[in-house]
């Protein structure tokens, strides 16, 4: 009797496990945002088709550069708008891919909107002057609205493009301070 329990209950925990297991987030599904790890990155619950929580993967939002935590204020300024953007959100969001769903640090790479809404995020910390274009080929899909976004930024003066805004952009920053890293 316990070798029938053991050679039927072990195959079927171990396909419940296989197929309800994310190999990868689904464009266009919602993923609660578990942490904020900067302006530009947030960590995201993959969950598995059950509802059960299997991961969490970090993810870039593709399109924008956000100051270093280390480029002060903005860095923190920039984390922090991030948060309230999300926190309008409910800490929910919908998140879309592009072409290349990874970087080479093997983060998720998306596209978060806010589902109530119906916001770009990405587009929002441009626009209220957090951050900067980063285009990226092949992940482009909204490099125009992005920069629409910037130029709206940069001539109202907000943010990092206000008087004491930002003296360095973030990419010239981690160039000078490899060690930051």
């Amino acid at each position: 009797m316990r070798r029938f329990y053991y050679t039927k209950i072990v195959p079927i925990i171990f396909l419940t496990t296989f197929i309800t297991s994310p190999l990868y987030a689904f464009s266009g599904a919602s993923y609660v945002v578990t942490s904020v790890h900067d302006g530009n990155t947030v960590s995201i619950k993959v969950e598995s088709f059950a509802g059960f929580p299997l991961k969490i993967e970090r993810l870039r939002l593709i399109g924008i550069d956000a100051p270093e935590l280390g480029q002060e204020p903005w860095g923190r300024r920039a984390k922090r708008h991030l948060k309230k953007l999300l926190s309008e959100s409910g800490w929910v969001v919908t998140v879309e891919f592009d072409v290349d769903r990874r970087d080479k640090h093997g983060r998720l790479l998306g596209y978060l909107w806010n589902r109530k809404k119906g916001t770009l995020v990405n587009e929002r910390m441009i626009e209220d002057g957090y951050a900067v274009l980063y285009s990226f080929p092949p992940n482009v899909r909204y490099d125009e609205r992005f920069t629409e976004a910037q130029k709206t930024a940069q001539s109202k003066g907000l943010g990092i493009w206000g008087k004491k805004g930002l003296t360095q952009s973030p990419s010239l920053w981690r160039k000078d301070h490899p060690s930051y890293f």
